[in-house]
């Protein structure tokens, strides 16, 4: 009999690459500081299960992509998909990819579009297992750094619901003072890193995010360290 569970993990197999000092991701600097300083200093390859939760996220963003290139939405035009972005300073460099640029259009009264009313939004997609009330902050921040990045002012986080494909979005305006406030957190991860000094545990520190420790690869490591 074929073990399809084993096929499966063995398709997504990847060869483990330590994370480098010095470039940094997008998708990190929402969550706690302590566990991203342990992806770099404690690096551990990606758990199976996780792999797999990753792969039904990339399939749902694909899908998302072919439902907005189709020729049946025409208001709509995807201009761009995985789109990478890089953002440099001094001392280290921020890479990422967006995942899709697209031109909403805008019709006159006789169903002719108005090249001077459309506009570029960047589109985050994520996966999820129920629809949330609110955008997640490190997914506004996630899109506020591409914004950054590419200059484009208007942005949609897009939760997809796994089970049925439901979705719910939030409009994200280009925001430069938060732009500036995730930079300075990239820093001072850089700068903890560099000097080998340890975050504080934030998510252990703030009720609204402690979930995370129950879903943390270093959860062990942190709980022997402290809060501090």
């Amino acid at each position: 009999m074929i073990d399809f569970n084993k096929l499966i993990d063995k398709y997504l197999e990847r060869e483990f690459r330590p994370k480098q000092i010095g470039r940094y991701y997008p998708s990190e600097i929402g969550g706690c500081l302590r566990k991203t300083w342990y992806s770099y200093k404690v690096p551990k390859a990606t758990d199976t299960k996780l792999a797999r939760v990753f792969e039904a996220g990339n399939m749902l963003h694909e899908f998302i992509a072919e439902v907005i290139k189709s020729e049946k939405n025409k208001d709509v035009e995807l201009l761009q998909s995985e789109m990478p972005i890089q953002i440099k300073t001094k001392d280290f460099v921020i890479s990422g990819r967006i995942d899709n640029l697209v031109l909403l259009k805008v019709c006159d009264i006789n169903g002719k579009f108005k090249d001077d009313d459309c506009k570029q939004v960047l589109l985050e997609v994520k996966s999820t297992k129920f629809l949330p009330e609110f955008c997640k902050k490190e997914h506004e921040m996630q899109l506020q750094l591409y914004m950054r990045a590419t200059g484009v002012e208007n942005g949609i986080v897009l939760y997809v619901q796994k089970d049925n494909i439901e979705t719910k979005w939030f409009d994200v305006k280009l925001n430069v003072v938060e732009g500036e406030k995730i930079i300075e957190r990239f820093e001072k991860i850089h700068e903890s890193l560099v000097c080998g000094k340890m975050p504080i545990a934030e998510a252990k520190m703030n009720k609204e995010d402690k979930w995370m420790c129950d879903y943390c690869p270093w959860k062990e490591e942190c709980d022997k360290e402290g809060s501090f």
